[in-house]
């Protein structure tokens, strides 16, 4: 099958099989190994998988792998015709991490972890497996905690913010900030963005924008003054879906620097120690209230509908689904043809 456009590279997110498992009453996690095997066999007319993002956490990734222990992830990605595109820092306090909200010990922690994502995440350059991609981070703090203090707060954690970029910058590494309704600072669009201009380093920190999350924003969760949708909107104009995704895309499309295609039908959804944010849904979910490839679009072009090309790959994220959906092979066919909708739609090739 001759692929319509080349660019943006597709990439499938690894650590669905660790968030929201593992702990005691959750399903076990699913193993690096089946995640990458169930990735390298996904196709659909012949396009496949071009990479991986990864969760830098045991029992995937141990943050304190040594440099033999990084050869070892190399060679399995590389095994299976895939690279490494962005990762995640483990900066929450069950993870090793803490708040970037808290006191010295625990924002100290959290930038340690950045320090160590930066380290191995450099380390993957350097084994030219990595051609691409960002760290990304969050505020690890709960929106309830955060609400204690809005102003004292969000200075803290744009405080913890800048330090990180540091340590990016001395690594050739960027930093996003992916938005959820659960991560307090970052609960509600105007929030993040608040956050986004308070750190004020725009060439080392953006947004990630995850398809799921964003249409929690859209409807308020956690902060319904920042709403863009009516209360109780019932879904049955898609105009107003439209007006929405373009106030909300206006603000924060120019400082994304990664994006998540997903699938979300409006609720929230938690598991394990994860608290509840945007519900992911499989690809072909009929209760989805997004159409992926056309909502995609409000990301990845200006508004004068242009492509914006600033996102050389994107990734699909279905975290927090049952592991008898994750472990079928149709599930990842359906997300990876997913995103060759979004590719065919939105992408582009390079002569």
């Amino acid at each position: 099958m001759s692929q319509k456009n080349q660019y943006p590279k597709l990439h499938n997110a690894m650590w669905p099989g660790l968030v929201g498992k593992g702990s005691p009453g959750a399903e076990p996690c699913i193993d690096l190994d089946t995640m990458l095997q169930l990735t390298a066999e996904a196709e659909v007319g012949g396009v496949k998988f071009d990479g991986v993002d990864l969760f830098l956490f045991a029992p995937h990734i141990d943050i304190d792998s040594t440099d033999d222990q990084l050869r070892l992830i190399v060679d399995k990605v590389r095994a299976k015709g895939l690279v490494i595109g962005s990762v995640v820092a483990p900066i929450w306090a069950p993870t090793g991490g803490g708040s970037a909200m808290g006191g010295v010990e625990e924002r100290r922690a959290f930038t340690t972890q950045v320090r160590k994502a930066c380290r191995i995440a450099s380390q993957f350059r350097a084994q030219n497996i990595r051609p691409e991609g960002i760290i990304r981070i969050d505020s690890a703090c709960g929106v309830e905690a955060w609400a204690a203090d809005p102003r004292g707060n969000t200075k803290k954690i744009a405080e913890t913010f800048r330090e990180a970029c540091t340590i990016a910058e001395g690594h050739g590494e960027r930093l996003a900030a992916e938005g959820e309704i659960c991560w307090g600072g970052m609960h509600s669009w105007r929030h993040m963005l608040e956050l986004l201009e308070r750190v004020d380093r725009p060439k080392t920190l953006g947004f990630q924008a995850d398809m799921a999350h964003t249409l929690l924003y859209t409807l308020g969760y956690n902060a319904p003054e920042d709403a863009l949708l009516p209360a109780n909107w019932d879904w049955s104009d898609p105009a107003k879906l439209d007006d929405a995704m373009k106030q909300l895309t206006a603000a924060l499309r120019p400082w994304t620097f990664d994006f998540h295609v997903a699938q979300n039908d409006a609720t929230v959804h938690g598991s394990g120690t994860h608290a509840k944010t945007g519900h992911h849904c499989q690809a072909k979910d009929p209760q989805g209230k997004l159409d992926i490839p056309r909502h995609a679009g409000f990301w990845l072009r200006k508004a004068d509908g242009t492509l914006t090309r600033t996102l050389r790959h994107i990734c699909w994220d279905g975290c927090m689904f049952p592991n008898d959906v994750m472990l079928r092979q149709a599930t990842w066919n359906d997300i990876l043809g997913a995103l060759i909708a979004v590719r065919d739609a939105h992408g582009w090739t390079e002569a």
